[in-house]
Parts: structure tokens; C-alpha cells; sequence
């Protein structure tokens, strides 16, 4: 079956969110990187609480509630102006450098291309704007729709009933392992972004994988081909 669109995850596939910590080592020296990563963690980690408890609040609230606990874990005193400067660099998160040529080889496709992200639409079009990666895309879909997050079977569904093309015609790419698995198991073609050598997750599921989003790109054209 031809693959008709692609469907990107955002935070982490398309934008860099450790590109924060600059700003974070800045207002805490010696404390960015770990405080990027603990605040990553503890942000995926809440996504999950929250839907398996049908306790949803927006991911602007999510990824805040996350910082605040990482600044506490670590002893820092993160106040009201940190938050402030610490969030507003979460709209302002670099690409990744093989984001733009992949987007570009695709447009010149002409295929459909979208994101479907955990990001709360606000959060979502701040980011892409700051990223000036917006443009490249034909829709963002958000998990907010849905009042959960991924990998609840209600996010995946955006894809197909906003494309108009069943989930088996959608290539969804995510750098995170298991969402890419979560995509594949509701019905998508998943493709891992593999870039740091990742080992694959012990969930019984093997998706397409390679270790740019060029050879994402790779894989949908050549798709297309045979």
C-alpha cells in the first residue's frame, strides 16, 4: 500500500529540546545539561501519569510543572523570572540540522506533511514559528483535541481523520522509540529517528529505522517507487 502523507512528532524529532540548556547553564552554571535532562524526563514522565489517570492538563502546564520539580531535585532556586526565561526558551527550541533538507526533499514531492504532537496548540505554533519551520507544513494536530497524550490510541486517531487516509497510508516518524512503536501499533508505518544509537525498546514491535531524518525521507520516497 503506498504511503500517501507523513506525520512528524515535534519535541525531540523535529526540535531540539536540550537546546535549552545553553539558557539553563547560563541561569545555573554547571547545572544546565543535567537540568535539560531531568526536566525532559520528568515531562514525558507526567504525559503519562496524567492519561493513564484521565488527568489531563495542557503540555504548557505539563512541561512547567516538569521544570519546576527538576530545579527542586537539583537544589536550585528557580523562581518566577527563571520560569518565565526557561519556558519562553521552550518556544524558541532549535531544529535539528537534518530537519530542513529532509522537509525540503519532501515538499519537493509534493507530499502532504504534518506533526502530530503532545504540544497544546499555543505552545505548538510559538515553536514551529520560533523554529521557522512552520511554513512546511499542511497541518498541526495536537494532542489537546483528544485531552491525552501519546501513546493513547485517541491521539494516533487525528492523523487519519484529519488526512482522510487510513492510518496504513501514514508514515509517522518520531526519534522516540516508543512512540514510533505507539504509531505502529495503532496502525501507522512507524519510523524511528534513531540519532544517538539508541538501543531498541524491548516492546515486541520492530519499525523502519535509521539514524536521520534524511533517511526518513529516504524510506517514504522509495516507498513510493516500488
Amino acid at each position: 500500500m503506498a504511503l500517501r502523507a507523513v506525520l512528524f512528532d515535534v519535541f525531540g524529532t523535529l526540535l531540539d529540546v536540550h537546546s535549552v540548556a545553553s539558557r539553563a547553564e547560563s541561569l545555573f552554571p554547571g547545572h544546565g545539561q543535567h537540568l535539560s535532562q531531568i526536566w525532559r524526563d520528568k515531562q514525558i514522565e507526567y504525559t503519562r501519569i496524567r492519561t493513564l489517570s484521565n488527568r489531563y492538563v495542557p503540555f504548557t502546564q505539563v512541561t512547567e510543572d516538569a521544570l519546576r520539580w527538576a530545579g527542586e531535585s537539583l537544589g536550585l532556586d528557580i523562581d518566577k523570572a527563571a520560569v518565565g526565561l526557561l519556558m519562553h526558551a521552550y518556544t524558541q527550541l532549535a531544529p535539528f540540522p537534518d530537519v530542513v533538507p529532509a522537509l525540503d526533499r519532501l515538499r519537493a514531492a509534493d507530499v502532504t506533511l504534518g506533526v502530530l504532537s503532545n504540544g497544546d496548540p499555543g505552545l505548538l505554533e510559538d515553536a514551529m514559528h520560533g523554529a521557522q519551520i512552520g511554513e512546511y507544513f499542511d497541518l498541526l494536530l495536537s494532542a489537546d483535541a483528544v485531552h491525552a497524550y501519546k501513546t493513547a490510541a485517541a491521539v494516533y486517531e487525528l492523523g487519519p481523520r484529519n488526512l482522510n487516509h487510513p492510518a496504513a497510508e501514514i508514515l509517522f516518524v518520531s526519534s522516540n522509540g516508543w512512540d514510533a512503536i505507539g504509531a505502529q501499533w495503532y496502525g501507522y508505518v512507524g519510523f524511528w529517528v534513531n540519532r544517538n544509537g539508541a538501543p531498541a525498546e524491548r516492546l515486541h514491535t520492530q519499525t523502519a529505522t535509521g539514524s536521520s531524518l534524511d533517511a526518513a525521507a529516504d524510506f517514504f520516497l522509495r516507498s513510493n517507487l516500488t
